[in-house]
């Protein structure tokens, strides 16, 4: 009745951008990205028959509203599933910042889904829990599979699920990512649902099939370039159309731009540097394990707080929870 979980925040690839089905989370079509380690959130479920109320505290502050009612979508789900009635209590901490643009609710919606099927005693594949943390996050479904994952587009549980995807093994030892972190509000979830007003979507559509099976390609064939320049120019196609919806939302800063000229004139110099931004001013800057101090120094020369992160695996249960 009590289970503890562990899951990366992703960073995206091909991202999603609109849902079809706000309450399910269901996005317009595919996404892939890959977890970033070891940067993760723990969180600690469990169903307690003589609670009379449920109860979420993330990061030490109790969760209300919004945030509260998408906790409630996957707990409820689960309950129904497993045929529970029992409250729940569930804590959760984070090792790295949030609401910047670092993917924490894939994260947090990963490890909460995770747990909460172990502490319901559901026997589920990863794809089928991934789709319980769908209700959470569309990102999350890809932060429970790990690794580099895709989220498939569907109507449904069955089709709308992730799965790991096959990488070269060099892309998976080699790659680092210096995460830089520019501190800035950001509305991911009604960015999301207006996405379809803006008069780029409908553009965005029409090439994101391209781009899905470009990225599967590059990254069966390990070729670090391709997989992060389509990274680095699907994030300006994400912007694109977030700016042009109907709020006007312009995520970045003076120094995520900043930061996007320091990348370029690294490649200049001939290094395989790319950057990539989801919803948020902060940067995510992809290059090798021979380059990455270089980068990181120059990043840092911009001013922004810098980590050095690799690639993460699938979400899994821990022994030791937080109560």
């Amino acid at each position: 009745m009590k289970a503890t979980a562990i899951a990366h925040p992703i960073q995206g690839l091909v991202k999603y951008h609109g849902m079809r089905d706000p309450e399910l989370r269901l996005p317009y079509h595919d996404s892939i990205s890959l977890c970033t380690a070891p940067s993760h959130t723990k969180t600690t479920v469990a169903f307690e028959p003589d609670r009379e109320a449920d109860r979420y505290v993330v990061d030490g502050e109790p969760v209300t509203g919004r945030g509260a009612e998408r906790i409630a979508s996957v707990i409820d789900h689960v309950r129904q599933r497993a045929g529970r009635t029992e409250r729940v209590r569930l804590r959760s901490e984070n090792s790295f910042p949030t609401n910047v643009g670092f993917g924490s609710s894939a994260s947090g919606f990963a490890a909460a889904a995770t747990a909460l099927a172990e502490a319901a005693g559901l026997e589920l594949t990863r794809p089928e829990v991934s789709a319980i943390a769908r209700r959470g996050s569309a990102s999350a479904a890809r932060a429970v599979t790990g690794g580099v994952s895709q989220l498939y587009a569907g109507l449904n549980d069955r089709d709308c699920r992730s799965e790991r995807l096959p990488a070269e093994e060099t892309l998976e030892t080699d790659l680092r990512v210096v995460a830089a972190l520019v501190p800035a509000y950001k509305e991911t979830e009604q960015a999301h649902e207006e996405a379809a007003a803006s008069h780029m979507f409908e553009s965005r559509l029409a090439h994101v099939h391209e781009q899905i099976a470009t990225a599967r390609d590059a990254l069966r064939a390990g070729d670090f370039g391709r997989v992060f320049e389509l990274a680095e120019h699907d994030s300006l196609s994400l912007a694109a159309t977030t700016m042009t919806g109907p709020s006007g939302w312009v995520y970045w800063q003076p120094r995520t731009i900043e930061i996007f000229n320091t990348v370029r004139a690294l490649r200049e110099e001939g290094r395989p540097v790319y950057f990539s931004v989801d919803t948020g001013a902060s940067v995510y800057v992809n290059t090798t394990a021979e380059h990455v101090d270089r980068v990181e120094e120059a990043v840092a020369d911009c001013g922004a707080e810098t980590r050095v992160w690799e690639l993460g695996g699938p979400a899994r249960i821990v022994d030791d929870g937080l109560f």
